[in-house]
């Protein structure tokens, strides 16, 4: 499966709104809206959500985290052949409300290769970004924790942030892909996110917790559609 850029990621997290049957029906919306505006939508439900949603959708199902330990004594790990085997496309790593060390971020990227799953490696300044991006994940996600579910992106708060990382990640890194993430809610978010450099956005609560997820997402994705 080769995703292009720019995309959408949708972080579904452990909202009641979005787990269970309810995360089955958000991560359909999003198809819809992926086809219809012929824009990359990826959703990332929580783990035991992640077979059911992937038996639902053809849009790529993420995995919230995933750990770099083999099959075996790894009690309460996610584990990469678990996740390729439930229907997972990729993982997100490193969430800030779920920290990695470096060393296990570099073995779950490695690990993310050996099975071909994309890994997108989230990253709460410019230093962290660099790093990550010389590990070669498939993505770094650019997010100040401070403004994550704020309603204000690091698009229009920092905009420096992302300028900043899109100019120092690329001096080590010119092939991975750079997403904007924290407070994205909008259209215009999104907009401004692109025009700073970043391929694309990972965004959760405004779709998540939304009473018309899909009225949201059509707004999101009309500036990156046909």
């Amino acid at each position: 499966m080769k995703i292009k850029t720019p995309v959408v990621i949708i972080n579904l997290k452990t909202y009641p709104q979005a787990t269970g049957e309810r995360a089955v029906l958000l991560a359909q919306a999003c198809e819809r809206v992926s086809n219809h505006y012929d824009v990359p939508i990826i959703v990332a439900p929580q783990i035991p959500d992640v077979y059911r949603v992937a038996k639902a959708v053809e849009i790529p199902v993420f995995s919230q985290h995933m750990d770099a330990g083999a099959p075996g004594r790894f009690t309460g790990h996610a584990l990469g052949e678990t996740l390729v085997e439930a229907g997972c496309a990729g993982t997100l790593l490193n969430h800030s409300e779920n920290r990695m060390q470096l060393a296990d971020i570099e073995a779950s990227i490695d690990k993310s290769h050996k099975l071909n799953l994309y890994a997108v490696v989230c990253t709460n300044n410019i230093l962290v970004s660099v790093a990550a991006a010389t590990m070669n994940p498939w993505a770094v996600a650019v997010e100040p924790p401070e403004l994550i579910g704020s309603g204000i992106s690091v698009s229009q708060a920092q905009p420096e942030i992302i300028s900043g990382t899109v100019e120092k990640i690329r001096a080590v890194n010119k092939d991975v892909v750079i997403l904007c993430g924290a407070g994205i809610s909008n259209g215009d978010d999104v907009k401004s996110a692109i025009k700073l450099g970043a391929q694309g956005v990972l965004l959760a609560s405004a779709v998540a917790t939304s009473p018309k997820p899909e009225d949201v997402l059509s707004d999101l994705v009309t500036p990156l559609g046909k």
